[in-house]
């Protein structure tokens, strides 16, 4: 029961009916149980087992090694919100959304799941209060520690799982980003604080004249992508370039590339943006990508994620004004904000 995914053959998820104002706020009040049974599910591996063939619980349970009562009642409580479908006989099918946790999806967003559910996560959601009231990230009171320390040193299962969905994540927006950029007079880009570099292995790959260079933390850049790396595809096209932008970014080039970084803090964010327009000549691009709070369709998420920078790091999200403010106030000419895909915008700016 381990066949790879294929179009989905299975019946659309029943309408939900119409529900009154009560109902509506006790769904949400219970929203940890939807989000643990999705995390039990990725954690199994159901979707994985679950191949092209309908499969009964007990078939299923079989495969993930677990028991077959208490399965059916996960899934039952998954096929509500369109996670998986069951048929007439009591079998279960794929859907669209229950594909999305298999592996071997394309757009797979198993270890997103995984890492939004994180037992971490549910010890500081408790703590919203506070951090409304005082502004401040809960997480160093609990652990002792701040999140990223704790999360490298106390943590290596979390971290791992956070590493394997940053990954994911952008190498699914790579493709986007290079879609979406016009690089006509660009020679040479700049990927600041660029994790793995799997946007810039986009763009060299699309961009045969195009020369680029990684800037990232040196336990980062270790870790890049092996496209770019000594030996790989495009290594003789990039150089990769251990730093901390928020310090010094010592990188002459076209376009600079900023992409989901600005969100940490506010003086992280000011130090970031004046590096850049120091290291810019007069005219170089900046293209600062990042989620929104406003203007967006994925509005449900992406306020989720600014609830959540705010309890781990004291961090924020942006609307469109507020980042366009930041970039404009760094010295940056701030010209077209468009979206990238439905999750991401881009701020196209130029050094004066």
């Amino acid at each position: 029961m381990t066949q790879p995914a294929a179009p989905s053959s299975a019946p659309p998820p029943a309408q939900p009916q119409q529900t009154t104002p009560s109902m509506e706020l006790r769904e949400i009040v219970f929203g940890a149980a939807r989000a643990g049974a999705v995390r039990a599910a990725a954690r199994l591996g159901v979707a994985d087992a679950l191949g092209e063939e309908p499969a009964t619980a007990e078939e299923l349970a079989a495969a993930v090694g677990a028991q077959a009562g208490p399965l059916r009642r996960l899934l039952r409580a998954l096929t509500t919100y369109g996670i998986f479908a069951e048929t007439g006989d009591g079998r279960y099918v794929h859907t669209e959304m229950s594909r999305l946790l298999r592996d071997d999806a394309a757009a797979s967003l198993r270890h997103i799941a995984l890492w939004c559910t994180e037992p971490w996560t549910w010890e500081v959601w408790p703590n919203l209060d506070q951090a409304v009231r005082t502004g401040q990230e809960v997480f160093t009171g609990l652990h002792g520690k701040g999140f990223f320390e704790w999360l490298h040193a106390d943590a290596p299962e979390s971290a791992e799982v956070f590493d394997k969905a940053m990954t994911r994540s952008s190498m699914q927006s790579a493709r986007d980003i290079a879609e979406h950029l016009d690089l006509t007079g660009v020679t040479s880009v700049a990927d600041i604080g660029g994790g793995q570099g799997h946007v810039l292995a986009a763009l060299l790959e699309k961009h045969p004249g195009l020369t680029g260079t990684l800037l990232d933390l040196p336990q980062v850049v270790e870790g890049a992508d092996p496209r770019l790396r000594r030996g790989g595809a495009l290594a003789d096209r990039a150089r990769l370039l251990p730093g901390d932008c928020r310090r010094k970014i010592p990188v002459d080039a076209d376009l600079y590339i900023i992409k989901n970084i600005l969100e940490w803090d506010d003086d992280s964010t000011r130090r970031t943006l004046d590096n850049v327009v120091a290291a810019g000549r007069s005219g170089a691009r900046v293209l600062v990508i990042e989620n929104l709070v406003d203007d967006s369709e994925s509005m449900r998420f992406t306020t989720a994620m600014d609830l959540l920078l705010l309890l781990n790091v004291g961090g924020h999200k942006h609307t469109a004004d507020g980042l366009a403010a930041r970039m404009t106030d760094a010295g940056l000419t701030v010209g077209d904000i468009r979206p990238v895909n439905p999750y991401l915008h881009g701020f196209h700016a130029t050094v004066p």
